[in-house]
């Protein structure tokens, strides 16, 4: 192993991976939003902050150093020569980061009662246990101005960071004010599982849990993640901001199963997570059959019992 002076090792250590792709490889960047960069060849690896985490392998780090050995392969005194020889001959600008500005979710206030969210919901299917539950856990509410149904997603500390909005009467949707979709609604949460169910919205995640208990099964048995909606993109193998905050936080995560819309803009985020995360976990893509989504395949199977019911009297 060559030798390396304690002198450039520590040289090296101080430069952040932002710097250094900024100062020697630009190309190699690509902007996302505010102070969040992906690269090039890994479009799943995030810099933001100081930081930079590449979700499909499950590893990060601060360094550029941490960058070049466990990206890039180079030995460690490679990796220490390039840094140092780079800053001798083109001394770096030191990226300062912008210091992350916590949003404030700014909730609805609640009503007296959740009368007018859990008819709404059992009109569309959802099973009342499973309603109630989520009542019962903070995870929804009925607002007292235009009887919203509010589904609410929260961080690891329990502080509130998201809530979807949703008509009782009419087609209305919407996010309350300050929302981070990184924090998106998330039913039956357990660090220990393996697997983890994906859709679109909280109404598909609580729809996926009436029809498992439909079916006898247990409706607990892993997480429902809502990705509070996914969207048209023209870059390739994007992973919503949702799952990657999820993975980030739940490591024992081996599957991901894909409840995504029977649309062009669901099928192309589906296609998105398997090509950003399918070489890292085993993604299974599950939509509803002969439906548009989860909750209009549940309407179906509801509406096919009745009609049985009603023959067999």
């Amino acid at each position: 192993m060559s030798y390396v002076s304690p002198e450039a090792i520590r040289q090296a250590k101080q430069m952040d991976l932002l710097t250094y792709l900024q100062s020697y490889q630009p190309d190699e960047l690509v902007k996302l939003s505010g102070g969040t960069y992906c690269t090039r060849q890994h479009d799943s690896l995030k810099i933001s902050n100081g930081k930079w985490h590449w979700f499909s392998r499950g590893i990060g780090g601060t360094t550029a150093l941490d960058y070049l050995i466990k990206v890039q392969g180079v030995s460690f005194p490679d990796a220490v020569e390039t840094i140092v020889g780079k800053a001798a001959v083109q001394p770096p600008v030191f990226y300062a980061p912008k210091p992350i500005l916590e949003r404030n979710l700014l909730l609805p206030e609640r009503n007296g009662n959740n009368d007018a969210v859990v008819q709404y919901l059992m009109g569309r299917g959802i099973d009342r246990e499973i309603i109630e539950y989520c009542i019962a856990h903070g995870l929804l509410y009925e607002s007292k101005r235009y009887r919203n149904a509010v589904f609410v997603g929260y961080d690891s500390s329990g502080t509130a960071r998201y809530a979807a909005l949703r008509g009782t009467i009419g087609m209305y949707k919407g996010e309350a004010s300050g929302s981070d979709k990184h924090f998106s609604f998330l039913l039956a949460d357990d660090p220990a599982a393996e697997s983890v169910h994906l859709f679109e919205s909280a109404i598909d995640a609580m729809s996926y849990a009436t029809l498992l208990k439909m079916t006898g099964r247990n409706w607990q048995q892993a997480p429902l993640l809502s990705l509070a909606g996914v969207f048209a993109t023209k870059r390739e193998n994007v992973v919503p901001v949702a799952l990657e905050r999820f993975l980030s936080e739940h490591p024992n995560t081996k599957a991901l199963v894909l409840h995504l819309d029977n649309d062009e803009i669901g099928r192309g985020a589906a296609q998105g997570i398997i090509g950003g995360l399918g070489d890292k976990y085993r993604v299974i893509d599950s939509p509803a059959p002969d439906a548009k989504d989860v909750n209009e395949y549940l309407v179906q199977r509801i509406n096919r019992h009745r009609r049985k019911e009603e023959k067999a009297r």
